[in-house]
């Protein structure tokens, strides 16, 4: 039985407005996939960006595997996603035409194995709109504490 990865940008939720998301396929070398199965990868400065009509993941950050050797993969680097094509035209026209952004939501893997990127289309809070989401989450921790109490 694998053991379940789920390694989260719970920045992402804050700063933007998620309005789609999709399950997207990293093209990974033999040494990054086992440091992603040792839970060491982190996805909260990460961004992803179009170029030549495919999808690339930037500045993630996945640790080098400790027992490798000179076959190590470089910490941070650009990591192609693999999606379907109807999906990738969908993504870069509303890319061009909205000024939205694809951001990074959470890495994990899959019942086979496979590392996968839920990626999301996003768009920019402004300031007082994280306010706003500041003060909802407040509200909600304090009602919990009440409910609990009783």
């Amino acid at each position: 039985m694998l053991k379940k990865i789920n390694i989260f940008n719970k920045r992402a939720r804050f700063d933007y407005e998620i309005i789609e998301t999709f399950n997207a396929g990293i093209v990974l070398a033999g040494t990054e996939i086992k440091s992603i199965r040792l839970g060491k990868a982190n996805i909260t400065e990460s961004f992803c960006e179009f170029s030549n009509n495919e999808l690339f993941a930037i500045n993630t950050y996945i640790e080098e595997y400790t027992f490798g050797n000179q076959f190590n993969h470089k910490a941070r680097s650009e990591r192609k996603l693999l999606l379907k094509k109807k999906e990738l035209k969908g993504l870069l026209k509303s890319v061009q035409a909205k000024g939205l952004t694809i951001v990074p939501l959470k890495l994990f893997t899959n019942e086979k194995g496979l590392a996968k990127l839920q990626i999301g289309l996003c768009k920019g809070k402004k300031t007082y709109d994280k306010r706003e989401s500041l003060k909802e989450q407040d509200t909600k921790r304090d009602l919990d504490r009440i409910k609990k109490s009783f």
